[in-house]
C-alpha cells in the first residue's frame, strides 16, 4: 500500500515547470559566445548539478566570484526574458495537482528559484490556488534550498512522513533527506533516470505516473493548516 501522504512539497523548475530545453539553449548561447563547444541536453541532464558553480566549473567557465556572478546574471538575464512566454507546464500538471487534492493531499512548492520569479511563474500558469505556500531563495544562484526546505516543513501541520517531496534532481533527493521527508522523483527533468535511479528513491516518468504512483485513494484526515508563513528569506549569498 502506498504511504499515507498527507502534504506534497514540489519542486518547480524541471518537475512542473518544462524548462529543461530552455536552459540548455541558454548555456549553449553563452558557450558560443566564448568560443567553446555547444553541449547537447542529454550531456546537460548528466552533469548538471549543485551547487551550480560546479557545473559551470566543468563546461569550462572562469568561476572566481566575479566571473561567476556575471555569468549568473547573464544566464538568468537570458532565461528571464523568453521563459514565461516559451515555456510550459508539463503535460497534466494541473490535473495532477486536481487528482491529488480530490484525495485530501495539499501542495506547497520549494524551489531554488529566486522567489519573485517563483510567484510570477505560478501566477502566470494559474495554479497559484492549488498551494498552501511558495519558497524560493533570496538569490539567483540555487543556494538555500536546504535551509528554506527545514524552515517550511517546520511550519506544515504533519510530521514528515506523511510528506513526500517530489523533484527531479539528486538535490531534491538531498533536500528530502535533510527535512527527513520521503522522496520521489520525476525523470522528465533536469537530470537523467540513471542518475536518479542510483539513489534507490521511486522514479516515475510523467505526472500521470506519479498519481498513480500516490495508489488510488487518498488520506481521509487530510486539511489544511489555518495560518502557515513563508519563511523569511535571508541572504544566502556569501
Amino acid at each position: 500500500m502506498p504511504a499515507p501522504y498527507k502534504h506534497i512539497i514540489w519542486d518547480w523548475n524541471g518537475t512542473l515547470l518544462n524548462d529543461t530545453w530552455l536552459c540548455v539553449e541558454v548555456l549553449n548561447g553563452l558557450l558560443t559566445e566564448r568560443g567553446r563547444k555547444p553541449l547537447s541536453e542529454e550531456d546537460y541532464r548528466t552533469h548538471f548539478g549543485f551547487p551550480v558553480v560546479h557545473f559551470y566549473e566543468f563546461l569550462g567557465f572562469d568561476t572566481d566570484r566575479d566571473s561567476f556572478e556575471k555569468v549568473s546574471h547573464e544566464f538568468i538575464g537570458a532565461y528571464e526574458a523568453r521563459w514565461l512566454e516559451e515555456c510550459t507546464l508539463h503535460q497534466r500538471a494541473a490535473t495532477a495537482l486536481e487528482s491529488l487534492a480530490a484525495r485530501g493531499i495539499s501542495h506547497s512548492v520549494l524551489s531554488a528559484a529566486e522567489q519573485s520569479a517563483l510567484e510570477a511563474g505560478i501566477a502566470h500558469f494559474g495554479i497559484r490556488e492549488h498551494f498552501l505556500g511558495l519558497v524560493g531563495t533570496d538569490n539567483i544562484f540555487a543556494r538555500g534550498k536546504v535551509e528554506q526546505g527545514k524552515e517550511w516543513i517546520a511550519q506544515l501541520d504533519w510530521a514528515p512522513a506523511e510528506i513526500v517531496l517530489v523533484g527531479d534532481t539528486l538535490h531534491d533527493f538531498e533536500v528530502a533527506q535533510a527535512i527527513g521527508a520521503d522522496c520521489i522523483l520525476l525523470a522528465h527533468g533536469h537530470h537523467c533516470p540513471k542518475r536518479l535511479l542510483r539513489t534507490g528513491a521511486p522514479v516515475v516518468d510523467s505526472l500521470d505516473e506519479l498519481v498513480q504512483q500516490l495508489g488510488p485513494s487518498g488520506p481521509s484526515s487530510g486539511h489544511t493548516p489555518d495560518s502557515i508563513q513563508v519563511p523569511e528569506q535571508r541572504d544566502n549569498s556569501a
